[in-house]
């Protein structure tokens, strides 16, 4: 019973605790609800107050921005009326002006009119002149026309030609004073002997009965000879001598110091002809090297490759036109240096390419093409300096000039090869270039005769008076120099000297 009794007890007082605790909570949530209805109303209160602050705020900036307006309104229209009076203004002056340019339009108008008239009068009063002219010369305005034209050109030409003459002669007198000094100056510093070596072709022999020995049983000595040189021996009648015969002057200068030695050594076999042929390529090559550093030394050019060396002693043996033509290199690098200078070119890359400008001579039997082109070809793969090249394969104008230096390595070759004793021709060639210069000379209109003088340094033309003119002959020379240079090759120069004869003829009745 105390167990059951306290059990209801206290369920009814969890029952009671707890409905007591819902009604406090209830209590709570009610004031809750009120604090917050009253915090909301003061809210709302206090948003009605800055709602009515913003309200008047607002009205009052509208009513502010209303005014300005209205003020800006009336200062634009103000504006405006004032723009509009000098508008109107201005198209009053337009109008004004307007008319005033009418008026000089029409006054204008009428003068055009009155100047057409007067030119129509003029014109009509020419064409009368011009008749009454032509009535009185008897002649047409056309005819009359093209008769002043031609006097005209006869005496602007007549005109022209006395000014480009005396041009001329005042040109060429200061060149040639500056190339006199120039050229002089140059060939005083390197003056050189006569040419006076000469190819060597022959052998001498002490007797004919060497010849037999030469030959040898059934020719093997002369056929071991050629094998082991190269080059053909002409074994005829010509007393005492043996003709050496190849396009390599080195083989040929081979082949003459070991028939040389043989003849002298008396043993003649083709063992002792091999041996003594070795001897003579050692000492030949021995040469070569010596004379291309000689050559490289006295012409004071430094750093050559030692190819271009070697084919620099090879020229010792190379002739043209009976000048060496190792010297010729030596003497044009001298010539070209002292030019340089003169003109203040690069001395260095003249007198180089001076040295080497004629080196492709030294292969041009073993290689096809111009001289020149093979010198290029050769200079470019062991020389660094590509103008020394340029000026290699330029040197006899197979190309136009790229430098001065060119020009100075050209003028060089043809100082040196044109200097007296240089250079030797054979009387075939001397004629058929005499016969070219005046068959060049003779191939011009109003030339009568032409005389080629002084071994053909100089050529003499006699014009016929009544074709050329004085002032003619000036560009008759000139032309005719051209031509000779355009298609003749010759060495130095040559002068053009054209002569006009006057004649005057009378009878005495």
């Amino acid at each position: 019973m105390v167990f059951g009794d306290i059990l209801f007890w206290l369920i009814i007082g969890l029952v009671v605790g707890g409905i007591a605790g819902y009604l406090i909570r209830k209590l709570s949530v009610v004031r809750k609800a009120r604090m917050a209805e009253v915090e909301a109303d003061k809210l709302l209160t206090q948003a009605r107050d800055e709602c009515k602050e913003i309200l008047l705020k607002a009205k009052e900036e509208a009513v502010q921005i209303k005014m300005e307006a209205e003020a800006d309104c009336r200062d634009r229209r103000v504006e405006l009326q004032r723009w509009d009076k000098r508008l109107s203004q201005r198209e009053d002056s337009i109008e004004q002006r307007t008319g005033v340019v009418r008026k000089r339009e029409e006054d204008v108008a009428r003068k055009e009119k009155a100047a057409e008239e007067i030119k129509e009068r003029l014109e009509k009063v020419e064409q009368q002149q011009i008749h009454q002219l032509e009535l009185i010369g008897g002649m047409t305005s056309a005819e009359a026309k093209e008769l002043l034209a031609q006097k005209l050109e006869a005496q602007v030409r007549e005109e022209n030609a006395q000014r480009l003459r005396e041009l001329e002669v005042r040109l060429s007198a200061e060149a040639n004073n500056r190339g006199r000094e120039i050229l002089a100056s140059a060939i005083q510093r390197c003056a050189t002997d006569v040419v006076s070596e000469a190819t060597v072709s022959t052998v001498p022999i002490p007797s004919d009965e060497m010849k037999g020995r030469i030959i040898g049983r059934e020719g093997r000595n002369i056929r071991a000879l050629e094998h082991a040189t190269g080059v053909e021996l002409i074994i005829d009648d010509t007393p005492e001598a043996v003709t050496l015969s190849c396009f390599d002057p080195v083989r040929r200068e081979i082949a003459r110091l070991a028939l040389s030695k043989l003849i002298l050594d008396g043993r003649i076999h083709p063992a002792r002809i091999e041996e003594v042929v070795q001897k003579a390529k050692n000492e030949v090559e021995a040469t070569i090297q010596s004379e291309g550093e000689r050559a490289a030394y006295e012409g004071a050019v430094q750093g050559l490759h030692p190819e271009l060396i070697k084919l620099l002693g090879r020229l010792k043996y190379r002739f043209s036109y009976g000048q060496n033509v190792l010297i010729h290199s030596i003497e044009a690098a001298h010539i070209a240096a002292a030019i340089a200078a003169e003109l203040g070119a690069d001395v260095n890359i003249a007198k180089r390419a001076a040295l080497l400008h004629d080196i492709g001579k030294a292969i041009d039997c073993e290689v096809e093409g111009t001289h020149a082109s093979i010198g290029a070809d050769v200079v470019q793969k062991w020389e660094r300096s590509p103008a020394v090249t340029k000026a290699v394969a330029e040197h006899h104008e197979e190309s136009a000039f790229s430098s001065v230096e060119s020009f100075i390595v050209a003028a060089s070759d043809a100082v040196s090869g044109a200097r007296p004793g240089a250079r030797r021709e054979s009387i075939d060639q001397y004629l058929k270039r005499l016969e070219a210069l005046e068959s060049v000379a003779n191939s011009f209109n109003g030339v009568e005769k032409s005389y080629a003088i002084q071994a053909g340094r100089e050529i003499r033309i006699l014009v016929k008076p009544e074709q050329v003119n004085d002032l003619e002959t000036s560009k008759l020379a000139r032309d005719i120099a051209s031509k000779v240079e355009a298609e003749l090759q010759y060495p130095g120069q040559i002068k053009v000297t054209v002569i006009r004869e006057t004649r005057v003829v009378d009878y005495a009745k």
